[in-house]
């Protein structure tokens, strides 16, 4: 087992009515989170605040027009929306003046391709979307969601040699280990194809995010916390963790309205996450342990839109357990 590191002051635990201070054991940390959240590791690695910048490159997907599968994977809004995309810079100015009438001081930003496969493209369109980005004012890095089957050896090579002159990283859509999951929701390719992908971009120094969805339908808890130990023995830089959201108009939606499915309690997604955290290496970085869904077309877990209560639900299990990112790692692994 993980011996505790050296503590450190602050942080609150809340029993009942009393609010009691409390020493914060995770080294990674400068106020009372105990996992190693991502707004601390850039906070290290740029002197300041740093925020990521959404991009919508107007990419397509090889899940969506036939290359790998049509309609994309069953939960995806992206399949379902008629997107023309502003300019690059146009959408990174209007994020940075809203973000600067709240933080006036950040010392960069990550633009970051977001919407559907962002590697999905030939070479020189890549190309002029990605230095576009990068010729932003105050851009320190980029980040580029993909899947691991989308990525070309000559768009390996390109991102390799961002890599050498910016923060890169390149955040991959896993889900699940579990490919009998990855079938019903129609992701398109499995487990090994990812696994591929990670030993690829980390033989060429390039750091992976990857993205894990907790309450598919049909998993249990025992299969998601098996993906958390899965990834927690890989190379890979940082992880999102989301909480499936339930889209009106996705495929998804149509299943769970015939009650084929039921979504995770507030409660049960807390300590699934409280787990999984538990079970990953203290220098991962988290990025996300829930995600953000749209009020007009959320069916489902309608708790998840309180985004500020489930972050803290997460902080006060991990204070109640006494326990942080890392703690159970070695006792497993």
């Amino acid at each position: 087992m993980m011996e505790s590191p050296p503590f450190f002051s602050g942080g609150l635990l809340l029993d009942g009515d009393t609010m009691e201070k409390v020493k914060n054991p995770f080294p990674y940390s400068d106020n009372n989170r105990r996992f190693h959240t991502w707004d601390y590791y850039l906070k290290k690695r740029f002197g300041g605040k740093v925020f990521k910048l959404s991009l919508d490159g107007g990419f397509s997907c090889p899940n969506l027009d036939g290359t790998r599968g049509t309609g994309g994977c069953s939960y995806c809004q992206y399949s379902i929306s008629s997107r023309k995309p502003e300019d690059l810079l146009v959408q990174m100015e209007r994020q940075k003046v809203m973000l600067e009438k709240k933080w006036p001081h950040a010392v960069g930003y990550i633009p970051y391709f977001q919407a559907n496969t962002n590697t999905y493209a030939p070479l020189p369109v890549l190309r002029k979307k990605y230095e576009t980005a990068l010729s932003f004012e105050k851009a320190v890095g980029l980040s580029i969601a993909t899947r691991a089957d989308a990525i070309s050896e000559n768009t390996y090579d390109y991102l390799e040699e961002i890599s050498k002159r910016t923060y890169l990283t390149v955040e991959l859509g896993l889900q699940t280990i579990h490919d009998e999951t990855a079938k019903r929701i129609n992701r398109g390719h499995s487990f090994e194809e990812f696994h591929q992908a990670v030993r690829e971009l980390n033989r060429r120094g390039i750091p992976i995010c990857v993205h894990i969805i907790n309450g598919l339908p049909y998993e249990t808890k025992e299969m998601m916390l098996e993906t958390a130990k899965v990834l927690a023995s890989l190379p890979i830089h940082s992880i999102k963790i989301h909480l499936l959201h339930v889209v009106d108009g996705t495929r998804l939606a149509e299943e769970w309205k015939r009650g084929e499915f039921e979504t995770l309690s507030l409660n049960e997604y807390v300590r699934i996450v409280c787990d999984q955290i538990e079970l990953l290496p203290p220098e991962i970085t988290i990025q996300r342990v829930t995600g953000d869904g749209e009020k007009e077309s959320l069916l489902a877990p309608l708790w998840s839109l309180k985004k500020f209560v489930v972050m803290n639900e997460i902080d006060k299990e991990l204070l109640r357990r006494n326990s942080w990112q890392g703690k159970q790692f070695h006792q497993t692994w």
